[in-house]
């Protein structure tokens, strides 16, 4: 047993720096997503950024009655609050609606539109299951080159480094209007996002789904699927 044991604890110890090195480097790595991403970061008030294509506000959950979560309700909010001002001529709403039974998008849609957006200047991104397909949809389906960001400031860190890492120029405005239920537990999951969102930003690959290209110039009608009301 004792041999077996020699070979044992070197081991443990081989495991131990390496998991304490794993955790160093995304420590560090959080820490200059955050410092960079901070550049980034503006207030609507303090918004200067002409010539964008549009307002991407990134999808959040939505409730069994179709109403958005306050998270989600806040990133709208600001979003459609922007768009009046002419920070930019088109929203993009990106969510999640890869099932029947669950639509970010058309929730989305119909907040901006209730609230006052021509329904025309408002798409919708079907398939923005993660900030990754988002950013890289924005590009690569819906051609857009200068976007604003809209989303809590937390996750504004990690979506503005990956329009970077996808040649997007990008300001992001933050839509923290509100204490939220549970933050912590996202902050600590954010950790863990940050990093494979480097390694993704990294190597880009492609989207869950792609997609024909959408003219951004045109009208958003183009994305409706017949579940609105607009």
């Amino acid at each position: 047993m004792k041999p077996k044991k020699k070979r044992l604890i070197p081991f443990l110890k081989f495991l131990l720096v390496l998991i304490l090195l794993l955790a160093l480097a995304a420590l560090t790595l959080n820490v200059i997503m955050i410092r960079e991403g901070k550049k980034k970061i503006v207030s609507p008030d303090a918004l200067s950024f002409p010539d964008a294509d549009c307002i991407l506000v990134l999808g959040a959950g939505v409730r069994a009655d179709k109403t958005p979560s306050h998270m989600l309700a806040d990133r709208l909010t600001v979003a459609v609050d922007l768009y009046e001002n002419g920070a930019a001529p088109k929203l993009l709403m990106s969510g999640d609606h890869g099932q029947e039974e669950y639509d970010e998008v058309n929730v989305m849609k119909g907040f901006a539109v209730d609230a006052g957006a021509p329904a025309e200047d408002v798409f919708m991104d079907h398939a923005g299951f993660s900030t990754y397909d988002s950013l890289i949809r924005a590009r690569d389906v819906f051609g857009a080159k200068r976007i604003v960001i809209v989303t809590q400031e937390y996750h504004l860190y990690r979506a503005l480094w990956l329009a970077d890492a996808l040649g997007i120029e990008a300001v992001g405005v933050p839509a923290d209007l509100r204490t939220y239920i549970g933050q912590s537990v996202r902050e600590t999951r954010e950790i863990a996002a940050r990093c494979k969102d480097f390694l993704f930003g990294l190597f880009e690959p492609g989207p869950a789904i792609s997609g024909e290209p959408i003219d951004l110039t045109g009208s958003g009608s183009v994305t409706d699927d017949g579940k609105g009301n607009w």
